[in-house]
């Protein structure tokens, strides 16, 4: 028999020509090297999920709809195929009766379950394999439940749902198999008596390893990204691809929250001694990464990983002091209640351990467990945690190296800290809410100057700069593209230098004051307090959003009757005494204190009450502003103190105030708070106003999907229609000004060392302080020379004397010299009116430019 390599295909690798069209051309290049690929296909993308929904359906009633939109999915891409939809009828078939026989019968039994969801791969390779088959390829279609078969153990959920097959030589295997191109499915397999079974999460991956360990064959993984990295490249652009990996260095990278990969599939080429190379559909010329025998010799950091959305339960107890068999015993009640444990962290007198939801049925089974640990310790259990993980090799040989890591710990609160035996990682546990910002700059610290080499291959954005298919890039063009002649000439006249466009600031205003569900929009100044903005907004009919008695000064000089709302954090009594001399501020309280301190200030006065809605929303740890790790809003064990002190003095609660934080993209934020406000006025007889807050987020970089608004009127208008007596209003401030504004910067210097290149300019940290704060990332272009060649990756500083001074780092842009004018987008918000004067190097430039005027 010739030659075999298994490729597997995902599920965005099959859901369209073009994609097949990768997929004919890898089995052509095979078949043109000697070699006779097994191509094994996942369902088409979204399918799988929507199979999910039909067995929900079956027992809750709509499993007709859904089977109508599967099959027009399917019915889709055969018209896209150009293929006869005959070939799928049988599967369409059988789907149906299976799902109207659970519906009848009012329950999908494990193995039903396993059998409808079988259908997403069987539906997938049968339309593929009569395409290829009308390319003339010598395609032949399998059932993979005739070439893997499981060990049947388990209960009915694991054996049917979450199956086992043992990785293994077939030497019996080959013979069996047709010559040419064989297009067979993942996920799906036999039990011994024959039955359809699944198995699990990563099935498809887990399927093709099998394949290739049974064969003794290579192993291609063909998905949407190039391989591994040393960081999730959709949160790290300058993560660079691993070229090649030992399996265990990989298993560590896959167990510890990287997805490329499912932690399963490198058991089986592991002990065949395969080679697994995962390469990119779309990208098919790019090399991917490698994972075999050996790896990269060397101590060293190799990548970061995270995982979010860990439950921790930590035991504590004096009494297991030099207990015999303490954590034997609680380890198996947490066996007894079905729960995997990850992490483990000891000490004398305490024991935590990481739990993984996506693992194990928490709802179920954790109440239980923790019930039954009280009887010989105090069990907690604390959510939203997520671990961060350094993974490599001989970790505890480096720890000396590792010193300006840990130092960026400093301000976490650490749960939970881990170091494999097997010395491959070394993973901290800390708040769910602040892994990702903790990855960017352990990544910058551990990798930023270290160049390409046998290991480290490309960037993310040296890959993907010539593409936008994995970029999200649409075909709008931003503002100051089209103006760059202008932007130059305002430049020549000293930089650095703030320009914010008044035409797009008019253009979100518009789009908010557009809303039909909201009421009443105040500008939150502190994003960009110039006096041009105010009274631009003003005069469109906006209120203002003012935090200090410097700001409603600022906003009465730009429009004397505009409306003001005052929401003061820890501010001293003569402010609000202040506030309440001018009729059209309107005051908010947000702790008991000024109430109870001094309750003649608020004697007859109508006020607002921040509330703390518990929960913090954002893209940052220190933009988010509820919970009580957060300074802002009276939480609501203290309403009810706070409403009897404003009754003593005549003070009326005429509006609630919450706000969760900033960056919020999920346009449903804010109904999720109108409610929960909505909920508290029913106490509050005088409420008539609910102020939900700004935080409203714009895209990431320019062109990326940003906050969709008609999707939030939507959420508003049903909170409208159950309590239409209250008027709602937002107050965004970075939403409307941000993409308006750029910073425009000269540069200075330029230099090299070792393999990093940095390039100066005249702005700092004391001109934007964003990226050092809080590890913001503003789209860099060369306005100079936007048509240049891409220079190496690139770290812009300033001169300010801190090593902090640093406003983009390892950046692919057109390459700059000294005197081009470098533009840093997204500045319009918390750029000049947070810039200071340190080392006495003075505020930039702020001009509000229209280039018709």
């Amino acid at each position: 028999m010739p030659p075999r390599v298994v490729a597997k295909f995902g599920g965005t690798s099959v859901a369209s020509l073009e994609r097949w069209q990768t997929i004919a051309q890898v089995a052509r290049d095979h078949l043109d090297a000697g070699r006779h690929p097994v191509v094994v296909c996942s369902a088409v993308a979204g399918i799988s999920d929507q199979l999910v929904s039909l067995v929900a359906a079956t027992t809750m009633g709509g499993h007709e709809q859904l089977l109508d939109a599967i099959e027009a999915r399917h019915h889709q891409l055969a018209d896209e195929l150009q293929v006869d939809p005959t070939c799928i009828a049988d599967e369409l078939a059988s789907l149906r009766r299976l799902a109207t026989g659970a519906s009848l019968l009012g329950e999908a039994a494990p193995s039903v379950h396993a059998r409808i969801l079988a259908h997403g791969e069987l539906l997938s390779t049968r339309l593929g394999a009569a395409w290829l088959a009308a390319q003339g390829l010598p395609v032949t279609w399998v059932d993979a439940r005739t070439l893997l078969t499981s060990d049947g153990r388990g209960g009915p959920e694991r054996a049917f749902l979450g199956a086992h097959v043992a990785p293994r030589a077939d030497e019996a295997l080959d013979a069996r198999l047709p010559e040419g191109v064989v297009l067979t499915q993942g996920f799906i397999a036999r039990d011994p008596k024959g039955r359809t079974v699944l198995l699990g999460r990563g099935g498809s991956d887990t399927s093709a390893a099998l394949l290739a360990g049974r064969l003794g064959v290579p192993c291609e993984i063909w998905t949407d990204v190039p391989g591994m990295f040393t960081a999730d490249p959709r949160r790290v652009p300058a993560a660079r691809l691993l070229r090649r990996l030992s399996y265990d260095e990989a298993q560590e990278i896959a167990t510890m929250g990287a997805k490329v990969l499912h932690p399963r599939a490198i058991a089986p080429v592991r002990v065949a001694g395969v080679p697994l190379t995962i390469r990119c559909t779309q990208r098919p010329e790019l090399e991917g990464t490698t994972i075999a025998q050996g790896g990269s010799a060397g101590a060293q950091v190799k990548a970061i990983s995270h995982r979010n959305g860990l439950v921790l339960v930590a035991m504590e107890t004096l009494g297991m002091w030099q207990e015999v068999g303490f954590l034997a015993k609680a380890f198996q009640i947490f066996a007894e209640h079905g729960l995997s444990i990850d992490l483990v962290s000891t000490s004398e007198t305490s024991v935590t351990v990481s739990l993984d939801p996506s693992a194990n049925a928490l709802d179920v089974a954790l109440p239980a467990c923790l019930e039954e640990l009280s009887s010989s310790c105090r069990p907690r259990r604390i959510d939203a945690c997520a671990s961060v993980s350094l993974v490599g090799r001989g970790i505890r040989t480096i720890l000396h190296r590792l010193a300006p890591v840990f130092e960026l710990f400093e301000e976490q609160r650490v749960h939970l800290l881990s170091q494999a035996a097997s010395d491959l990682n070394l993973t901290v546990v800390v708040d769910d809410e602040h892994a990702p910002k903790l990855v960017e700059r352990l990544h910058a610290t551990l990798f930023a100057h270290r160049g390409a080499d046998q290991l480290l291959g490309p960037t993310w954005e040296q890959l993907f700069r010539d593409t936008t298919a994995e970029v999200d890039v649409d075909v709008s063009t931003p503002w100051w593209h089209e103006q760059r002649a202008g932007l130059l000439a305002v430049a020549a006249q000293g930089t650095p230098v703030y320009v914010t466009h008044r035409p797009t600031l008019l253009e979100r205003a518009h789009a908010l004051l557009a809303l039909e569900h909201v009421d009443n929009v105040l500008y939150a100044i502190k994003a960009n307090p110039h006096p041009d903005i105010l009274a631009a907004f003003a005069q469109r009919g906006l209120g203002f959003e003012t935090v200090s008695p410097g700001e409603i000064a600022r906003v009465r000089d730009a429009h004397p009757d505009a409306p003001i709302l005052f929401t003061p954090n820890f501010a001293p009594r003569e402010e609000y005494e202040q506030a309440f001399l001018d009729d059209g501020v309107t005051v908010t309280l947000d702790n008991l204190h000024p109430l109870e301190a001094w309750p003649d200030v608020f004697e007859g006065r109508p006020i607002f009450v921040r509330l703390d809605p518990g929960k913090g929303r954002g893209h940052h740890q220190k933009v988010r502003t509820a919970g009580a790790r957060s300074k802002f809003g009276v939480s609501l064990d203290q309403l009810a103190t706070l409403k009897a002190a404003a009754d003593r003095v005549g003070a009326r609660i005429v509006g609630l105030h919450a706000h969760a934080g900033s960056g919020v993209l999920d346009p449903l934020a804010w109904q999720d708070t109108a409610a929960f406000l909505a909920s508290v006025a029913a106490d509050l007889p005088d409420v008539v106003t609910l102020d939900l807050g700004g935080g409203l987020g714009i895209p990431p970089r320019p062109g990326a999907a940003g906050l969709d608004l008609q999707a939030l009127d939507r959420g508003l208008g049903e909170v409208k229609a159950a309590h239409p007596r209250y008027r709602l209003q937002l107050e965004p401030g970075r939403f409307l000004v941000a993409e308006a504004g750029v910073l425009l910067a000269r540069v200075t210097q330029t230099k090299r060392k070792s393999d990093v290149h940095y390039l100066g300019v005249d702005a700092g940290m004391h001109t934007l302080i964003r990226p050092a704060l809080y590890g913001a990332r503003h789209p860099l272009e060369n306005l100079s020379h936007p048509d240049a060649p891409h220079g190496p990756p690139t770290t812009v500083v300033g001169p300010v004397c801190e090593t902090g001074d640093v406003l983009a780092r390892d950046r692919l842009f057109p390459a700059a010299n000294e005197g081009d004018v470098l533009l840093l987008a997204f500045a319009g918000a918390y750029g000049a009116a947070m810039a200071s004067d340190y080392n006495l190097r003075g505020r930039p430039r702020d001009v509000v430019w229209d280039p018709a005027a």
